[in-house]
C-alpha cells in the first residue's frame, strides 16, 4: 500500500482527515484508505495495482457498473459541446420528463447538484407551502449535511460516533423533531404535541444510512395517513432507493405515494446531479414562480444531465438489470444467513432488492438503537478480511452493500468465498 499511504499522508496535510468526505478516511477500521486510480464494470483498482470487486459503487450510483460505454459516450459528447452554460438546455427537459414519467409522486421537478441540496430545498419548499416551521425526521436516517438534519443522523455520523454536529445553532436544530424508525406511536406522539406546527415529515422509505433497515408492514402507510390527517408534507428521501429498488423507486415498490421526493446518485449516472420534486401546487412555491428561493449555477449541468439520461434510458428499457442485481444480492444474503446459522453468530442480514447489510448484533435490526448495538470491533475484523481478499465494501458498519447489474457469477463466487473465510472460524 506504499502509494496509497504516501498520498494519504500528503492529503492529511492539506485536507481535513485527508479526504473530501468523512467515511472515506477508514478511521473506524483503523486502516489507510485505498486511493483509486480507475474502475470498470464491477471492479475498482487502486494506485498500488490491486483489483477489487466493488460493492460501494460510488455509494450507490453505479447500478450499471463503472464506465458503462453508453454513459461514457454521452458524457464525452456533452463535454465536447461545452461543460457548463448557466442556461437552460434541451437535456434538462428530457431528463425531467423521464423522472416525472417514472416517479409516481412527481408532477414537477427541479434539478440540483447533490442529495443534501435536494433535501434542503425540498424542506424549504414544504415549509413555504405549509407556513409551518417544524419538521420530523427519524433517528439514524441521514438526509445530507444541512444544519437542521444533523440531528440523530446516520451514515458517517454513526461511524464517527458523533450524534450531532458542532456548528449547528441550537435554535435551528430545535425545529427538528425526531421519531423512532418503524415506530408509528413515536410519530403519533409528536403530532399530538406539535401537529399544527409540523410542515414536513422526511423519511428514507428503506433506511440505508444506518445500514439497510426495511420498513415494517404498515409503517409507510401509517406515515401517509398521519401526515394527511395533519396537513403535513410527506417527503420520501429516495436519494439511495430511487431508481435502485425499481424504476419507480421505493414508492413504486411499496405503493405508498408521498407529496415530495428527493433523488440523487443513480439519476446522475455517477456525475454530481440530484433533484427534488412533487405535487405541482408545492413545486410552484419555488422561485421564479413562487416565493421560496432556490438557485444554483451548476444546476442541470449538461454533462451530468447527459449521464443521467443515458443511465435512466438503459434502466427503463432493460428491466433485467434490476432482476440480475437483486438475484446476485440474494445469493450474498443466502451466504450470510447460512454462515450465521452454521456458526451461531450474533449477526443479522437485512436486504432490500440490491441493497443489503450485515449487522454484527443478534437482531432483529429494525431501528437506530438496534443498529447502534452492533459490535464494531467484529465488523472491523470482518472488513479487514474482506478487503484482503479483494472485496471492496464500505469501511463502516452503518452503510449498505450496493450490488450492481453487472456483478458476474464469478464475482459472486469470489465474494461468497471471502464471506465464508471472514465469518467461519
Amino acid at each position: 500500500m506504499e502509494r496509497s499511504e504516501e498520498l494519504f499522508k500528503k492529503a492529511c496535510e492539506m485536507m481535513p482527515g485527508g479526504v473530501s468526505s468523512p467515511v472515506r478516511a477508514y478511521r473506524s477500521v483503523g486502516m489507510t484508505p485505498r486511493f483509486i486510480e480507475k474502475a470498470k464494470g464491477s471492479h475498482i483498482y487502486d494506485v498500488d495495482g490491486h483489483d477489487y470487486i466493488d460493492y460501494i459503487g460510488s455509494w450507490g450510483p453505479m447500478i450499471l457498473g463503472h464506465a458503462r460505454e453508453e454513459v461514457v459516450d454521452a458524457i464525452c459528447q456533452a463535454v465536447c459541446r461545452g461543460t457548463s452554460y448557466g442556461a437552460p438546455t434541451e437535456g434538462e427537459v428530457t431528463l425531467c420528463e423521464m423522472i416525472i414519467d417514472a416517479v409516481p409522486s412527481v408532477e414537477m421537478v427541479r434539478l440540483v447538484n447533490s442529495g443534501t441540496e435536494a433535501v434542503m430545498s425540498a424542506i424549504r419548499a414544504a415549509r413555504g407551502y405549509t407556513g409551518r416551521d417544524y419538521i420530523v425526521k427519524f433517528e439514524g436516517c441521514y438526509h445530507g449535511h444541512a444544519d437542521g438534519l444533523l440531528v440523530k443522523a446516520g451514515s458517517g455520523l454513526m461511524t464517527q460516533n458523533v450524534p450531532d454536529s458542532a456548528g449547528v445553532p441550537k435554535a435551528y436544530a430545535s425545529k427538528t423533531l425526531t421519531a423512532v424508525y418503524n415506530d408509528l406511536e413515536s410519530v403519533e406522539h409528536l403530532f399530538k404535541l406539535y401537529g399544527d406546527q409540523i410542515g414536513a415529515l422526511i423519511v428514507e422509505p428503506v433506511a440505508a444510512n444506518m445500514g439497510v433497515v426495511l420498513p415494517k408492514p404498515g409503517f409507510l402507510e401509517g406515515l401517509r395517513k398521519i401526515t394527511e390527517d395533519y396537513g403535513t408534507v410527506l417527503i420520501f428521501d429516495e436519494v439511495i432507493t430511487g431508481f435502485r429498488l425499481g424504476y419507480s423507486g421505493a414508492q413504486g415498490k411499496y405503493n405508498v405515494i408521498p407529496d415530495m421526493t428527493t433523488m440523487g446518485k443513480i439519476i446522475g449516472g455517477g456525475m454530481p446531479l440530484a433533484a427534488y420534486g412533487g405535487k405541482r401546487e408545492i413545486m410552484e412555491m419555488v422561485a421564479p414562480v413562487g416565493p421560496v428561493y432556490q438557485a444554483g449555477t451548476l444546476s442541470g449541468n449538461p454533462t451530468a444531465v447527459a449521464a443521467g439520461i443515458a443511465t435512466l434510458d438503459i434502466l427503463k428499457n432493460h428491466p433485467e438489470v434490476y432482476a440480475h442485481a437483486e438475484h446476485q444480492a440474494e445469493k450474498l444474503e443466502k451466504t450470510f444467513r447460512e454462515c450465521i446459522e452454521k456458526n451461531n453468530l450474533n449477526c443479522v442480514c437485512n436486504r432490500a432488492g440490491s441493497l443489503l447489510s450485515l449487522f454484527f448484533t443478534k437482531g432483529p435490526v429494525e431501528n437506530y438503537q438496534d443498529a447502534a448495538a452492533s459490535d464494531l470491533e467484529a465488523f472491523k475484523q470482518y472488513f479487514s478480511s474482506m478487503l484482503s481478499d479483494g472485496i471492496y465494501i464500505a469501511p463502516s458498519q452503518f452503510e449498505a452493500l450496493f450490488v450492481s447489474g453487472v456483478h458476474s457469477d464469478e464475482d459472486i463466487e469470489k465474494t461468497v468465498a471471502a464471506i465464508k473465510k471472514a465469518l467461519i472460524k
